[in-house]
Formats: structure tokens, C-alpha cells, sequence
């Protein structure tokens, strides 16, 4: 999605990013997802330039949830060392806390990605639940059971991107 990193706009995408999860049943990724957004949302607020334009991205593959924020301005952030009195600038420590791993990658002369990414939880898949088997009584009519495909489906990569 493409947003003003503005405070107002940051709530709305930690809800978008908090719905996406639950709709891929990944709620225990919510608080540490949200977190890592908003401190990243939070530094293109404060340090962005020329514009606070940026694109937040959510992608799970697999074991894996990766959130990418893109904005336009080519300078690299980096982890401070910071006074244990000051009020600011340990959002890229807290992100390399909580994740998994991060990381920042220069984005031709549009500017940078910086983006973090979470251990995926497996979701329950629901199984249906079948009587148990009884073969045909002998009568005048027979009939077949077809035999259950028992094969999981497939994973694909699931993506959102929402208009914001």
C-alpha cells in the first residue's frame, strides 16, 4: 500500500497489517509485526527526504513473514548507540530485537527498502470430520465410496497489497 508516513496513517496501516494477519491466520506475528512497522513508518516520518511518500509491503511465504517499507530517500539508516536517557533512536535496535532478522537494501536512485522478517506459524487446516467407514450392507442396490484424496494442497505465496 502507498501512504503519507503521517501519524494518523500509521494506525490505520498497523490495522490493515493486523487484519491481513488474522485473515492468514498468523495472529501471534500481530503485536511483533506491528511494532516493526510502526518504528519503520515512524523513521520515514521523522528522517524522509524530499518527500514522507512511501509503499509498505507484506509478504508470507511459507515459514516466513517479511514487512518492507520503501521510501525515497537514498540515505541508509543505521543502528545508534544511543544515551540510556534519550527518548529516541532505538526504533532499528527494537526491530532487530524483535525479528527474525532485517536489513536495508538500496533502491536504485528512488530511494531505499528497509524491511524485517518473522517466523510464520503454521496454520491449523481444517480437516473435515467423516463418519467412520461401514462397508455396504448386502441389498439389492450397491453403492461406491469413492476414495478421500488425501493430498494437501499446494502452498502458494501469499501477498497483499492494499490501495491505501
Amino acid at each position: 500500500m502507498e501512504l503519507q508516513a503521517l501519524p494518523s496513517r500509521i494506525g490505520q496501516v498497523r490495522r490493515i497489517l493486523s487484519a491481513q494477519l488474522r485473515y492468514w491466520h498468523q495472529d501471534p506475528l500481530i503485536d511483533q509485526a506491528a511494532l516493526g512497522v510502526t518504528e519503520l513508518l515512524t523513521n520515514v516520518h521523522q528522517h524522509a527526504q524530499p518527500d514522507k511518500l512511501c509503499t509498505v509491503e507484506i509478504e508470507l511465504l511459507l515459514d516466513r513473514l517479511t514487512v518492507s517499507v520503501h521510501d525515497h530517500d537514498p540515505r541508509l539508516p543505521e543502528v545508534q548507540d544511543v544515551d540510556p536517557t534519550a527518548t529516541c533512536g532505538r526504533g532499528l535496535a527494537m526491530i532487530a530485537a524483535v525479528s527474525e532478522s532485517w536489513g536495508v537494501r538500496p533502491d536504485g536512485e528512488s530511494g531505499k527498502v528497509v524491511w524485517f522478517t518473522l517466523p510464520a506459524t503454521s496454520p491449523a487446516v481444517a480437516q473435515p470430520v467423516l463418519p467412520p467407514y461401514e462397508p455396504p450392507r448386502e441389498t439389492t442396490r450397491r453403492h461406491t465410496v469413492a476414495p478421500l484424496d488425501e493430498r494437501r494442497p499446494e502452498h502458494a505465496p501469499a501477498r497483499s497489497a492494499v490501495a491505501g
